[in-house]
Formats: C-alpha cells, sequence, structure tokens
C-alpha cells in the first residue's frame, strides 16, 4: 500500500483539485442520518463535473471511480443533482448534490470510527477519465503530515486546492470584507510590524462582536468565527506583499512558508482555550479564585484548566469531590487519552471539543476512562442521538463550577 508522503506527491499538482475537511458525524454513519456519505460543496462537484450543472434535464449524475487510497478500496461512485427547484420551477424543490453508492459501512468513509479524521480528496481535473482519489486519515502522524503542509483544518471548516496549488480556507473564492474582516488601515500599526497574540486577537474579537446576550456556547462559536477572520485578515495584510514582491531564492521561499504555517498551527492550537478563558471570565469566574489557567497539578503536568484553583487541587485538605478539571481539544478523535493522567485528584475528567460527532463505541471508551464531553450547544446534533443527552454544554460546565463556589 502506497505510503501517505508518496500518495500527497502522487495526487497533487495542477492535475488534481483538492477538498479537505474533517469528517462530521453526519458524514460517515455515525448518526445513522440519511446523508449517508461525505458532503462536498454543489459549487465543487459543478467545477469538477460541468456536465452535472445541467437545469435541462432531470437530476442528471455522472459515474465516476473513486480510490480510497488509504484503506486499498475502490467504488464505483454517482454524483447527482436533484435539480427540482430549477427544472421544474418549484419553489420547495432541492437544489443539491449528492454522492451515492459508498457501500454502506464497509466503506471507510462510512465508517462511525472515522469520524473526525482528516481526509482529504482529490479530484482529477482530466474530464475524459473522472476519477477521485481519497485519504482518511488513521492516525494522528498521518495528520500532522498533511497539517504541516495545508495548516490546521478544524471541525466544521474546510480547504480547497485548486489548479496550480493557490490553498483557500473554507471556499474557492477570496474572503471578502465581513463584519470582523479588517482592512489594513483598521489593523493596529503596531500588528504589522509584530503580528498579535492569539491572546490580543480575541480581545479584539471580543471588542468587535462581543456577543454578551448569547448563551456562552453561542457566544464562543460566534466568537471564534470573529477571531479566525480577524487573524486571516492581519495574515494577509502581513504576508501578501512579501509573497508578492517575490523571493531570490528557494530556501527564503520555504523559510517564509514554514513560519506561515507554523502560525496558524499555533493559533489552532491555542484558540479555543483562550476563548474558553475569557468566557469564564465573562461569566464572573475569577481567575485565581474560581479557576486556573495552565496550572501546575503534578510535577510535569499542567491541564489546561482546573477549578476552582490550583491552590485547592494542592491542598489535601481540601474535598476531591469539589475538584474540577477541563482539557481544551478542538479536535480529540485519538488525542482524548492524553488528557487520563492530567490531575490525578480529579476522578471525572471534562474535555471541550469542536468535533462535529464520534462514535458510540469510541464515547464507550471515554465513559469508561470516566471523560464528560463538553460540546458547544449548536454543534451536539452532530453526535448520535443516544450519545446526545450524556454530553454537556458549556453553560451547564459553567453552572456547575459556580456551585464549587458554595
Amino acid at each position: 500500500m502506497m505510503e501517505l508522503g508518496d500518495w500527497l506527491g502522487e495526487y497533487s499538482g495542477p492535475g488534481y483539485m483538492w477538498y479537505v475537511k474533517r469528517l462530521s458525524g453526519n458524514d460517515t454513519l455515525a448518526n445513522k442520518t440519511h446523508q449517508a456519505g461525505p458532503y462536498i460543496p454543489k459549487e465543487l462537484l459543478f467545477e469538477i463535473f460541468p456536465s452535472l450543472a445541467r437545469v435541462d434535464i432531470e437530476r442528471p449524475d455522472i459515474w465516476f471511480d473513486v480510490y480510497i487510497d488509504s484503506h486499498a478500496d475502490a467504488r464505483r461512485i454517482r454524483a447527482v443533482y436533484y435539480n427540482s427547484k430549477r427544472f421544474k420551477k418549484q419553489p420547495n424543490g432541492r437544489d443539491e448534490t449528492r454522492l451515492t453508492n459508498w457501500g454502506g459501512s464497509e466503506s471507510a468513509l462510512l465508517d462511525p470510527e472515522s469520524t473526525g479524521a482528516l481526509t482529504i480528496f482529490a479530484f482529477s481535473r482530466d474530464s475524459a477519465r473522472p476519477e477521485c482519489h481519497v485519504w482518511v486519515c488513521r492516525h494522528e502522524t498521518e495528520e500532522d503530515l498533511v497539517e504541516d503542509r495545508l495548516g490546521p483544518v478544524e471541525p466544521g471548516k474546510t480547504i480547497t486546492q485548486a489548479v496550480g496549488g493557490t490553498v483557500q480556507a473554507g471556499l474557492m473564492t477570496a474572503p471578502t470584507r465581513a463584519s470582523c474582516w479588517l482592512t489594513p488601515a483598521e489593523i493596529p500599526p503596531a500588528w504589522l510590524t509584530k503580528f498579535p497574540s492569539g491572546a490580543e486577537i480575541i480581545a479584539k474579537a471580543a471588542e468587535l462582536q462581543s456577543h454578551g446576550n448569547l448563551m456562552p456556547d453561542f457566544r464562543l462559536m460566534k466568537r471564534r468565527g470573529c477571531e479566525y477572520e480577524i487573524f486571516r485578515s492581519v495574515e494577509e495584510a502581513i504576508e501578501l506583499p512579501v509573497i508578492k514582491a517575490g523571493f531570490s531564492d528557494i530556501n527564503g521561499f520555504i523559510a517564509r512558508a514554514q513560519t506561515i504555517l507554523q502560525r496558524r498551527k499555533s493559533r489552532a492550537g491555542r484558540s479555543l482555550e483562550l476563548h474558553a478563558r475569557e468566557i469564564f471570565t465573562e461569566e464572573k469566574l475569577v481567575e485565581g479564585t474560581d479557576f486556573s489557567h495552565q496550572p501546575e497539578s503534578e510535577a510535569g503536568k499542567s491541564p489546561d484548566f482546573l477549578f476552582p484553583s490550583e491552590t485547592a487541587y494542592k491542598d489535601p485538605q481540601f474535598p476531591r469531590d469539589r475538584l474540577r478539571m477541563l482539557a481544551v481539544k478542538t479536535t480529540m478523535k485519538d488525542r482524548w487519552r492524553q488528557i487520563l493522567n492530567e490531575a490525578n485528584r480529579v476522578e471525572q475528567k471534562h474535555l471541550l471539543t469542536l468535533q462535529e460527532g464520534l462514535s458510540e463505541a469510541q464515547f464507550r471508551e471515554m465513559v469508561d476512562a470516566k471523560v464528560t464531553l463538553v460540546v458547544p450547544k449548536p454543534i451536539m446534533e452532530k453526535f448520535p442521538a443516544s450519545v446526545q443527552p450524556y454530553l454537556q454544554t458549556l453553560e451547564s460546565f459553567i453552572g456547575d463550577v459556580r456551585l464549587l463556589r458554595i
């Protein structure tokens, strides 16, 4: 079987269009939804398969070969455009594309255990032989290899790599002005000479879009969207002039690209944690009294948050049943086990994540390991119905933490 490094080289470049995402519970069979297959935007399928974008016939379709190379699996897939809204002029008709014939649970793409996996779809641009090669990352090492090349891929976000190797996040068009996108004139001058810290960008997001009237779960999701726009706008203002000016040698280009990728990875790694800290403070939890951020629980161990404080945790007289630990991981497919020994005095661990679903088998593993998932309310529906009652919202977790004061 081909190794991922070789695969990335084989199926990249002008001959392929990449679509990269983390599989959600709706993409796989984890949620037992009717979708039963990975969602790929209609606009992307129309670009790859122009004959699909027809409104003069009903339900145009095309069959093409899909090779899931990571799992040595091959399928003949049907792409179909349900166009009744435009073909029959039905106001309530459908206007969507679907990919079918994946093979049910036998497909690695639909396997509930693949939920959360970083996945690359490499569509061939050869119209005479339409096909798609797919790689479903099987472990962290493979995900790290992909993100070292593309930058971080967060749950609910996608990367499309078009002809010529241009990478766009989320959509295939350049970012347009949005409520949090800063023009160069709006960016603080100091940020243009030294890239702002994550805390500075998050503070700016809170300034531009407070959403203080929303419950913490919705505030977190909207605030992160705003923060990401600010980050990208500052990145563009600083890096685009350098890129347009060109490089005198390859080493200079590689060094600059690595700086950009590492900055993106650093941002993705800490963003959720810093947003949580900001929201705890806004919810009148006092740092040092109600919670400790990046404390030391034991020698060499530093969980993201301890409640009510590091001092209480290290006091042997403080009741263990009044201690809480919260770990923060944007994605958790295999990484959740890392939190199990982060705070020995806390038996029931809590884990805040943005991963859009997981398999029932993985959830049972977490329950057995005494891990409670904290999931923002807007994405709870991405989890299996059997799992949802056991998830905790961020608002509920904050409410429980407040009770530790009593």
